[in-house]
């Protein structure tokens, strides 16, 4: 059975990336492993620090025991959040009838979900995480990470959910952008949803960006697709969001790279922006 990898910290984005990923899973006849990572920075922090050089031998010992003491009830209280995070999780899969499990690790998610994604055929987060509500314009700290760490499709969750019928594929002619075409064409997940696809290009009369277009359009028509197909002018964060809103899309797909030279080093500006800007989800593919 195929597997869908949803890396939760129990924020309201994590919710909406349940709903999703159970979307997903049925699509896609797939099982959910839901990982939740306790992140124990803080109590290395406390661990090394070495304070006897400005307080005093004795001070120091007396402040760092009673410093351990907190991190020790905080670590407590840390497993007791992640023991009802994932009890969570599991009544919402239960209630859907997908077949899950869940997994609680300590350390960094970024380190450990290596091990995990391995045997998944994609991932499903939030764009932002259980600080969202204090910088709503900023994406998670770990999303850009594991977009750049991830060798498999990465799905971001917008707050709400929202039914998916209408789906559009930003296609610029990149290496991601023709594999998340193929995933598309070779996948069950997206037949039967009405495909837009969207060539943004500073010059509409471009011969290499119609003939990108029409190429897109030929895979997708070979694959059972009947896609409305766009060419724009403009700014690609402008004219997609636009697009999005006035066709009321309902998730974006595009690749997490475009043609950049330095493409393999930070994720590409345009889809930065559609991830911080944009209201539906994206599903992203290296």
């Amino acid at each position: 059975m195929k597997r869908i990898l949803v890396c939760t910290d129990g924020s309201i984005f994590s919710q909406s990336s349940y709903r999703y990923a159970a979307w997903l899973a049925r699509r896609l006849n797939a099982g959910v492993d839901v990982l939740h990572v306790t992140d124990i920075r803080g109590q290395q922090a406390i661990l090394t620090d070495n304070l006897s050089g400005t307080l005093g031998l004795d001070a120091s010992r007396e402040l760092l025991d009673r410093l351990v003491e907190v991190e020790h009830e905080k670590a407590r209280i840390a497993h007791q959040k992640s023991k009802l995070i994932l009890e969570n999780a599991a009544r919402f899969f239960e209630s859907k009838k997908i077949p899950f499990q869940t997994i609680h690790e300590t350390g960094f998610l970024v380190d450990i979900f290596h091990q995990f994604e391995e045997k998944a055929d994609a991932i499903v987060l939030g764009k932002r995480g259980e600080n969202a509500q204090f910088a709503s314009g900023h994406l998670g700290a770990n999303l850009d990470r594991i977009v750049r760490a991830s060798h498999k499709p990465c799905w971001m969750s917008s707050r709400e959910f929202q039914p998916i019928d209408r789906i559009l594929l930003a296609y610029d002619g990149s290496s991601s952008s023709q594999k998340m075409l193929r995933f598309m064409m070779d996948s069950s997940v997206f037949k039967g949803l009405e495909l837009h696809i969207l060539k943004v290009t500073q010059n509409p009369e471009d011969e290499s960006a119609i003939a990108c277009l029409e190429a897109a359009e030929t895979q997708a028509r070979s694959a059972g697709f009947d896609p409305i197909c766009c060419l724009l002018e403009g700014h690609p964060e402008t004219a997609i969001g636009t697009y999005i809103e006035e066709r009321n899309i309902n998730l974006l797909l595009m690749g997490a790279y475009g043609h950049s030279r330095i493409r393999h080093l930070i994720v590409g500006s345009t889809t930065l922006q559609m991830l911080r800007s944009s209201h539906v989800p994206v599903f992203l593919f290296r």
